[in-house]
């Protein structure tokens, strides 16, 4: 009856009329294809299951049934329910973490790991009880053994003495397999609800953390916190029992020897002990080598994620193969750890296989030494009882391994959980409409440092009245951001107070801008309100970007917005802002990244129009946008130097006068250029000497937007390869390693293992009597020595076989990383621009620790078939009818694996498509946490988190339920052969075979269930695991960019000589399916003359500069630099002569030097120079460690204008023939601008230098003037000319430059 009701369960709860309502896919966290809510309201049927259903595991059998029909996809996979959802089990945790701590922001590992088992308490109970009837069951066989061979020998007490024995045999196989199926799905439930619960924690810390707090993590350590250790804790469930359950079966094993043995099961627990005792050194160095591997880790992981994050900066200064450099030095560094803790694990390895062969062996000696009197039926069942003790002593170095993992992992994440959160009383808030005042600073001291001696900010004392406009000026580095900074509550308070009123909008100075629509970055959160969304992008002039965008405002932005311009990410992010409707709007210097006219238009219609009646706070380096506000605060060397309006402060000698006559000075060069004559007119060539207005081919071309082929996102979900891994990724990997010479090796090694450990079984069978009446076949001595020759051979070859598996696993590893990350850092930057960096560090983070790590499967599974052959072949040997049963039995078993594995294939891919949304994400956060904050956003990106993390957890939790749905009916069929062959031995007429090796079949039988099991279950991890690897090997196979040094085109040391760069017909586009951005420019930059581009943002000049350095190849036409065609020589001999200072400032994680000369070049004094040239020497000097001084990641202990002031050093120093200013010094004041550009003019007098910028000031002075506009070269001619031309768009945008500059001193007056 129970093996008729365990069949039932095979296919139960596939009826027709049962449909599943899927879930809406959360397939990149960027974009959603699908109509919303299609399974929203729908919960995994785990939710709703009866008991029978549970029992069985048939509520899994509609999704396994949809597996086998269709490839899964995220949204096949059904929603979790109650507390398996993140959203259920992160309260538990937290309310749990707040009640140990009592009210202090310290976190223990114990605290943790309390709340945690508190979070799954239910699951971890329920998989106790499974394990207790598992471990009694488990001993039954072993104690009716002796019994069964005393029955097969004539030994009968009652009728039907082995149709009873049979029963027995089978019930008590029955208990044990169902309780080890609910013990295992219980335990990984209890895992992904603590990983959930856990990651959603690490979420919510890394939204509060504070400053001071975040610097001493980077991105990277924290991104390894969810990645890693989260998923090690959530690991840690498949142990947790293990330890009393190893105390328990010891116990069971002693009273069964006891009964076999006598006195000698005394001997056999002392042999145990000693074996367990052996784990304390083993346990001590894993946990020495795990501690070293992760330190190591999460140091690459760091500078991983800072590469990825500037890839195109170290594209742009050929430095890509020097910081890949770097990552390989790091990983050689994890390999070290790597290495030890692999080998370390070989070593347990041989010495636990060889654990029950020792303690067997041992107490087969006492038995002889005592003169205890062995019998073949004894014996058998001694050695099922020492089989059944060799699991849990197998298992104990990987429990002491995990436990010591975990340990590791849980301290890591409860030191960060401990780190400082953000005071959350710094900014005392005041309730709307109490008072008038709309942000109050009295006696304020700040300092990003505490520990420092002199604080950021000093005795600082401002007040706003609600509806007041306030600008905050000042030189680079004088405390500006600062400023805001203690306003918005984000830096540390020494003293003073801070009282602000109502809801606050900010404004960074570096765009902070989501993946995902150009319409949810601007909504961010609230309710679409079609008439004021409208009139936000026509004050923030987005609506013209957004009718050349394909997709208009459904555009999905890139990572960091990477598909985007800056003055486009700026007026997105001033568009958030505006929308948001708040009290208080904080601006760190927006307008800098954007042109002249749209910066006009910006603060006209945005500061003066929209928030006319807000109160608002800017920091401006524009003087011109200073008359307008009611109040001016001049900061110098962190204080407020001046305070008071545009007239009042107005005092010669002052700082404020020092500032405005640097901005006078750079305006009257402007009337000065208007009056001269163009005397060398005549020097520039008739093509190039009018505008060039009619491109007939590049119109044609600019068309292409309309065709289907363009229309096309930047941003793709990531590729998933469906059906079945290939052969191929498995042959790749056994191969990679010295050619795949060593498998053999292992599997040899194992075959012997097997034949020895068969053989000295059937040697103490068959050379031991079945009764104590019988004389034994062969000397006592000469039966021990035989069996102990056996067992020695035996463990040498386990020694041989974990040594070469260790051996593969780690070369393979080494190749396989190296070959990824050269792939990487070769991959051309569209890669990179159509890729999140969560997708790439999920690949290098987790994938490699699996390929690190966890690749054993594939030789244990070949292990497992191995030792289920020896098995069936003993069987068979004593009854060849098993084979009938055995045959039909294999051949249900492959197909239920096959329906099975195609759903859980594509199960185990969607857990590695859906795990990179949650990083990136968090990664996402980190880096927009001022903002989120400021917003008063922390709860819905919470929310966001939450979902993206169920996403994570529903195919795990069905890959886990699809697991024991399988494994239950393979254990019911197994259990069918052996009841089989035991009915058959029980009906053999007496003496028809030998007992002894009877009942060696039934020893051996009573393991078939779990070998086959095991040999089913190491197949479909192998298949789970092997994804890790194909992942790997899909991104060893990447587009890689052109060769960085071509031999036979390689230019002369000394190019290029003149500078001369000629554009002929450049058609350049970011993609097959992107409209063009360049639409057929042709022009000429002279050899050593200054060019100025100008256009409105977006325009495409970043575009042109971007192709100039082939980080984007040209469609058509080509790029001439003295006469040679930079598409044909290596990237590297093009790059590495040529200089830039990108649009975004960039500095690196390290000193003053690395960040000035990463490929060591350059001497002290040539550094100390190129600072002094930039404006930053003093400043360098006055820090203790001078150029050793360290440089937080993204330089954030700098400000935006010094890290751009430290790429003008970088350039300084290379001194190239042809330098690009990329807005270079859009983030600085007037004043620091024209000692910039005077430095550039007397350091680089004869190179050509190609200068982007929206001050119209920067490109007054310059040789000639490019206009463009949408893709197209409007006007290029010298600025002299062009302003004589009235008509002319560029003297119009001078105009225009020049009336807001004076309009605004005008306004002064009124």
């Amino acid at each position: 009856m129970s093996l008729e009701f365990c069949f039932t369960g095979f296919w139960g709860g596939k009826s027709e009329d049962e449909k599943t309502i899927l879930e809406e896919p959360l397939l990149n966290g960027i974009e959603s294809k699908t109509p919303a809510a299609k399974g929203d309201d729908t919960v995994t049927p785990y939710g709703s299951a009866g008991v029978y259903s549970l029992f069985t595991f048939s509520w899994m059998s509609p999704l396994i049934a949809q597996g086998y029909k269709k490839a899964l996809d995220l949204e096949d996979v059904p929603q979790l329910a109650g507390l398996d959802t993140a959203r259920g089990a992160f309260p538990v945790l937290n309310d749990k973490l707040e009640s140990y701590s009592r009210g202090s922001s310290r976190v223990t590992a114990g605290m943790l790991a309390k709340g945690l088992l508190f979070t799954a308490w239910m699951e971890v109970v329920i998989s106790g009880i499974c394990v207790l009837i598992y471990t009694l069951a488990s001993n039954v066989g072993p104690y009716l053994i002796d019994i069964f061979v005393q029955y097969l020998n004539g030994s009968r007490h009652f009728a039907n003495e082995g149709y009873i024995l049979v029963s027995a045999f089978t019930i008590a196989k029955m208990f044990e397999r169902f309780g080890l199926r609910h013990w295992s799905f219980k335990v990984q439930q209890a895992g992904y609800r603590a990983r959930a619960a856990l990651v959603a924690k690490i979420y919510n810390k890394g939204l509060t953390l504070s400053c001071k707090s975040k610097n001493d993590h980077t991105t990277g350590e924290i991104i390894n916190f969810m990645a890693v250790d989260a998923e090690r804790i959530g690991d840690i469930c498949w142990y947790m029992h293990d330890p009393w359950m190893v105390i328990l079966q010891v116990v069971l094993a002693l009273i069964i020897l006891y009964k076999d043995l006598g006195l000698a099961s005394i001997v056999a627990l002392a042999a145990t002990i000693v074996v367990m005792l052996a784990n304390v050194p083993l346990g001590k160095l894993q946990e020495k080598f795990q501690d070293g591997l992760m330190k190591s880790k999460d140091k690459r992981m760091k500078a991983t994620s800072e590469v990825l994050r500037n890839m195109r900066i170290l594209k742009l200064q050929a430095w890509e193969l020097r910081f890949l450099s770097r990552i390989q030095e790091l990983r050689s560094v994890e390999a070290r750890w790597l290495a030890r803790y692999l080998y370390t694990t070989a070593f347990t390895t041989f010495l636990f296989w060889g654990a029950p062969t020792f303690v067997s062996m041992v107490s087969f000696g006492a038995c002889v030494l005592m003169g205890i009197p062995l019998e073949s039926g004894k014996i058998l069942s001694a050695v099922a009882t020492f089989r059944i003790l060799q699991e849990p002593i197998y298992n104990l170095p990987d429990t002491i391994a995990m436990i010591v993992q975990t340990r590791v992992s849980l301290d890591r994440i409860a030191s960060f959980l401990s780190l400082d959160n953000l005071p959350p009383d710094v900014v005392e808030k005041l309730p709307v409409g109490s008072s008038d005042i709309a942000i109050e600073v009295i006696d304020g001291n700040f300092s990003w440092d505490v520990s420092s001696p002199s604080p950021t900010l000093r005795d600082i004392t401002f007040r706003v009245s609600r509806g007041m406009r306030v600008a905050v000026c000042g030189k680079v580095g004088s405390g500006k951001s600062s400023l805001l900074s203690s306003v918005l509550g984000e830096i540390p308070k020494i003293s003073g107070t801070v009282r602000l009123s109502g809801t606050k909008a900010y404004v960074a100075q570096s765009a902070w801008i989501q993946s995902g629509k150009i319409e949810e970055n601007i909504l961010f959160g609230k309710e679409m309100d079609r008439q004021r969304y409208n009139r936000v992008l026509e004050a923030c002039s987005l609506n013209k970007d957004l009718e050349i965008l394909p997709f208009g405002d459904q555009t999905v932005i890139g990572e960091r917005g990477i598909n985007m311009s800056g003055g486009q990410k700026q007026r997105i992010q001033i568009a958030r802002a505006l929308y948001q409707d708040a009290d208080v709007y904080i601006f760190d210097d927006p307008f800098s990244a954007v042109d002249a006219h749209t910066g006009t238009h910006l603060f006209n219609e945005c500061i003066m129009g929209l928030l006319n009646s807000k109160t608002i706070i800017y920091v401006t380096h524009q003087v011109e946008f200073l008359p307008s506000a009611d109040l001016i605060l001049v900061m110098k060397d962190g204080r407020i130097k001046q305070a008071g309006r545009y007239n009042d402060i107005l005092r010669p000698g002052s700082d404020f006068m020092e500032l405005i006559g640097a901005h006078e000075e750079a305006l009257s060069s402007l009337d000065s250029i208007s009056t001269e004559k163009s005397a060398n007119g005549e020097g520039s060539s008739s093509t190039n000497a009018k505008p060039v207005l009619q491109q007939p081919e590049s119109e044609k071309h600019g068309n292409d937007n309309n065709n289907e082929e363009t229309k096309g996102q930047l941003f793709q979900e990531e590729e998933r390869v469906k059906g079945s891994v290939g052969l191929s990724v498995y042959w790749n990997y056994i191969t990679t390693a010295y050619g795949g010479l060593l498998a053999p090796v292992a599997l040899l090694a194992q075959i012997v293992f097997q034949v020895l450990q068969i053989g000295s079984n059937y040697w103490m069978a068959l050379a031991t009597p079945v009764s104590e009446d019988e004389a034994p076949p062969v000397g006592s001595s000469t039966l021990i020595l035989v069996y102990i020759a056996l067992s020695i051979g035996s463990a040498f070859c386990i020694l041989g076989r974990a040594l070469s598996d260790v051996t593969i696993s780690y070369k393979t590893a080494k190749i396989l990383f190296n070959k990824m990350h050269l792939c990487i850092f070769r991959a051309p930057m569209s890669f990179f621009d159509s890729t999140p960096s969560g997708r790439i560090l999920n690949r290098v983070s987790t994938d490699q620790s699996t390929v690190d790590l966890n690749m054993g499967i594939i030789s244990n599974f070949s292990f497992a078939v191995i030792q289920l052959l020896g098995v069936v072949a003993v069987m068979m040997q004593v009854s060849w009818q098993v084979f009938i049963i055995f045959i039909p039995v294999v051949t249900i078993c492959i197909l239920l694996q096959r329906y099975y594995i195609a759903a859980a294939r594509e199960l185990a891919r969607l857990c590695g498509v859906s795990k990179a949304p949650v990083i990136q994400h968090f990664s996402e956060t980190l880096s927009g946490a001022i903002t989120i904050r400021s917003f008063d956003q922390e709860s819905r990106f919470l929310d966001i988190s939450l979902r993206l993390i169920d996403g994570y957890s529903r195919p795990k939790f069905h890959t886990a339920g699809a697991m024991e749905w399988l494994c239950l009916r393979l254990d019911v069929l197994s259990l069918m052969t052996f009841t089989g062959a035991l009915i058959f031995l029980v009906t053999l007429p007496e003496g028809t075979i030998d007992p002894s090796i009877a009942g060696l079949a039934v020893t051996y039988g009573l393991n078939l269930n779990m070998y086959q099991t095991r040999v089913v279950h190491n197949l479909c991890l192998m298949e789970n695991r092997i994804i890790s690897v194909e992942r790997i090997l899909q991104y060893t196979s990447l587009p890689s960019e052109p060769p960085l040094v071509v031999e036979s085109n390689r230019p002369q040391s000394c190019w290029p000589t003149q500078g001369e760069v000629n554009i002929q017909d450049l058609q350049v586009r970011y993609g097959p399916h992107l409209p063009f951005v360049l639409r057929g420019l042709t022009c000429t930059f002279f050899g050593g003359k200054r060019t100025g581009i100008v256009g409105r943002t977006g325009s495409g000049k970043s575009t042109l500069i971007q192709t100039l350095f082939r980080i984007v190849e040209p469609t058509v036409g080509q790029i001439l630099i003295d006469g040679i065609n930079i598409a044909v020589i290596g990237l590297h001999d093009l790059r590495s002569n040529l200089s830039i200072i990108p649009q975004d400032p960039t500095m690196f994680e390290g000193t003053v030097r690395t960040n000035l000369d990463p490929l060591e070049e350059y001497t002290d004094e040539q550094i100390w120079e190129a600072l002094d040239k930039c404006q930053l020497g003093d400043e360098v000097r006055k820090k203790p460690e001078k150029l050793d001084f360290a440089v937080s990641e993204n330089g954030e202990n700098w400000s935006v204008g010094q890290r751009q002031l430290v790429c003008l050093g970088r350039v300084l120093l290379k001194k190239s023939k042809v330098l690009v200013l990329d807005e270079a010094t859009a983030s600085v004041d007037t004043a620091t601008d024209i000692l910039i550009q005077q430095t550039l003019r007397n350091h680089f007098c004869d190179s050509t230098v190609i200068t982007i910028a929206h001050r119209i000031t920067s490109v007054l002075d310059s040789d000639m003037v490019v206009l463009l506009d949408n893709g197209l070269l409007k006007e290029y001619e010298m600025p002299e000319k062009l302003l004589e031309d009235k008509s002319s768009l560029f003297a119009k945008l001078v105009a225009e430059y020049s009336i807001r500059s004076s309009s605004n001193v005008q306004h002064l007056s009124n």
